[in-house]
C-alpha cells in the first residue's frame, strides 16, 4: 500500500536558501515540497493553501523569527510539524524552539543526509536534534562548578565585553589580581583558552540576565 508523501513547507528569508533547499529535496522519493515562503505573512498564508505535513524553517528571519513563527504556526494548525533549520547551535535556540512546539532542531551546516533523515524523523512523529546541538545541549545541563561572588562578578563583566583594565578599575582591583581570578574561572569550569571563556561568558551569563533572551535575526 503506498503512502502519501510528506508535504514540505520551506520557510527562509533567502530565496537562494530555498532554491537550493527545493532542488535537493524535490529530487527524493517520498518528499514533495508543496510551498515555499520568505516570511511570516507568506507561511501563514501558504500553510492555509497548501495544508503542508511538515515545515522547515529557519530560526533567523526578519521581523517575526522562527522560534515565534513556528508558535502561531502550530496554533493555527495543531497537527502540523515543524523543523527547524539554523546557523546557530546555541542550547538557549534549541530549548526555545522545543518549548514553542517544533520537533526537531538541524543545522544548516550538516549533511544533506541528516536533513533528510530529520525531515523523515519528525514527519513520522519522531524528535530529531543534530548531534552537534545534543552535544552543546547535553553540555549545558551539566551542572556548573560554584563560582565565588567576585568570579561571578568576572564572568559577567566578560559578557559585557570588558577588558582586565576595565574590570580592574570597575571592581577596585589590579589587573594581575583581575587575571589570577580569570585563570580560576577557566580552571573550574575546564576551559582551555581565553577566547573560550569570553564565549562562555557571552553564551551563558548574558542569556541568564535577560528575561527573554533575543533571538538571532537574519543568517
Amino acid at each position: 500500500m503506498e503512502t502519501s508523501p510528506i508535504r514540505l513547507l520551506l520557510v527562509d528569508d533567502h530565496p537562494l536558501v530555498r532554491d537550493g533547499l527545493r532542488a535537493r529535496l524535490s529530487a527524493l522519493e517520498g518528499l514533495a515540497v508543496v510551498g515555499e515562503a520568505g516570511d511570516a505573512a507568506e507561511a501563514q498564508a501558504e500553510a492555509l493553501r497548501c495544508r503542508p505535513t511538515l515545515v522547515l524553517m529557519d530560526v533567523g528571519m526578519r521581523e517575526v523569527n522562527g522560534i515565534e513563527l513556528a508558535a502561531r504556526l502550530l496554533a493555527d494548525h495543531p497537527g502540523l510539524r515543524v523543523l527547524m533549520l539554523s546557523m546557530y547551535d546555541n542550547p538557549e535556540y534549541v530549548q526555545r524552539a522545543l518549548q514553542a512546539g517544533a520537533s526537531g532542531y538541524v543545522l544548516k551546516d550538516a549533511p544533506a543526509s541528516e536533513i533528510v533523515s530529520a525531515i523523515r524523523t519528525v514527519a513520522e512523529g519522531g524528535v530529531f536534534l543534530s548531534p552537534a546541538v545534543s552535544r552543546r545541549l547535553f553540555r549545558n545541563q551539566t551542572p556548573r562548578p560554584l563560582l565565588s561572588p567576585r568570579e561571578s562578578q568576572i564572568l559577567s563583566a566578560l559578557a559585557r565585553g570588558l577588558s582586565s583594565k576595565q574590570m580592574a578599575r570597575e571592581l577596585d582591583l589590579s589587573a594581575r589580581t583581575v587575571d589570577a581570578h580569570r585563570q580560576s574561572i577557566k580552571r573550574k569550569l575546564a576551559l582551555d583558552t581565553q577566547a573560550e571563556l569570553i564565549r562562555y561568558a557571552v553564551e551563558h551569563v548574558r542569556l541568564q540576565g535577560a528575561a527573554e533572551p533575543d533571538t538571532p535575526r537574519g543568517n
